[in-house]
């Protein structure tokens, strides 16, 4: 075993041998990432696994929804969509604490930063055009031919996002943000009318939750479901878009960069790679990244609301309610012109 172990590695293994048949090789280890809900590599016998589980003690209603995780990924796999494979999903909290499931690890690489520093920059842009085709081939999957229809509620879904993560700024305990507000106002003032678009949003969609293909510069899972929901394609594309609006010390993004020198795609670029693939959507526009930014800078002020309650471990060597309101001025930035790529 390695790294620390939430639960009884005994029952974890007993679980198994009951299901799978006994095994003599079992081995237990804690991923490091992951914060929100623990992660564990688990390999019994021959199957290699992940296993996703909630957090020990009181968590938010609605929070580490590993259940809809789970939902997700055996909504998906048949389609073709890069996802893991889904094993199993254990609602039972006895045997673990709380409720986990698993699913089939598959092996990848991991990008922690847009700019991609790990990778060699002749491979950068084609990874970049390689997460829009991912992020495109799950907005082309119809929820209700899945089994999503009910996933979320369609339609109005910036006009309810913005409800949503406008009271939770009006509620957090974190000092004022005058930048936040004014973005608020700006996309209350400015919410496009409701095109009907709806697709599964993967909430988090970014070049940090994919894994690659060893060699190959293509999506072979998406991973971290916990935010997924029905909602508008475009604000997946305008999440992940942030890169672009967000300096390499504001969570691994690429303002300031030399794109060209670096390999790495512009905006418009990677932009046009995912509207090739999705021709009648409508276009991306400021609103979409504003809104983008404004969300993760409140999910920021949660997060600085949370350390501050002794609920949340700190960021090593971020501030988040300096990074909440950093992501607030990109967001006005984006409105006023200022940025981009």
């Amino acid at each position: 075993m390695s790294g620390e172990v939430d639960f009884a590695p005994e029952a974890l293994q007993g679980f198994l041998d009951d299901r799978f048949g006994a095994a003599e090789v079992f081995t237990l280890d804690r991923i490091s990432g992951g914060q929100s809900n623990p992660t564990y590599f688990v390999t019994h016998g021959s199957r290699d696994m992940v296993l996703r589980k909630q957090p020990n003690g009181p968590i938010l209603r609605g929070a580490h929804a590993v259940d809809r995780e789970y939902r997700v990924l055996a909504a998906l796999h048949p389609t073709g969509v890069p996802v893991p494979e889904p094993v199993l999903y254990h609602d039972d909290p006895g045997l673990l604490g709380t409720p986990f499931y698993l699913m089939a690890r598959v092996e990848g690489r991991v990008f922690a930063d847009g700019a991609l520093s790990e990778a060699d920059p002749a491979e950068r842009h084609a990874l970049w055009m390689g997460l829009a085709d991912a992020m495109a081939e799950m907005h082309k999957v119809r929820p209700e031919a899945v089994g999503l229809g009910d996933f979320g509620k369609p339609g109005n879904y910036f006009e309810r996002q913005i409800g949503r993560w406008g009271r939770q700024w009006e509620a957090s305990e974190t000092e004022g943000i005058p930048e936040l507000d004014r973005l608020l106002d700006w996309l209350k003032a400015n919410l496009p009318e409701d095109d009907g678009a709806v697709s599964l949003a993967h909430g988090d969609y970014r070049m940090g939750n994919v894994l690659f293909h060893p060699t190959e510069p293509r999506v072979v899972a998406i991973l971290d479901w916990e935010l997924s929901t029905l909602g508008h394609p475009l604000a997946d594309l305008g999440y992940c878009c942030m890169a672009w609006h967000t300096a390499p010390d504001e969570y691994g993004g690429l303002l300031g960069l030399d794109l060209d020198a670096e390999g790495l795609p512009q905006e418009d670029a990677f932009v046009a790679r995912y509207m090739q693939q999705m021709p009648d959507s409508a276009p991306l526009l400021p609103f979409h990244e504003a809104f983008a930014l404004f969300r993760f800078a409140v999910i920021w002020v949660g997060i600085a609301d949370r350390v501050r309650q002794g609920t949340a471990a700190g960021h090593a060597g971020t501030d988040p309610a300096q990074l909440a309101k950093r992501f607030a001025i990109r967001g006005l930035e984006v409105i006023d012109g200022g940025h981009g790529g």
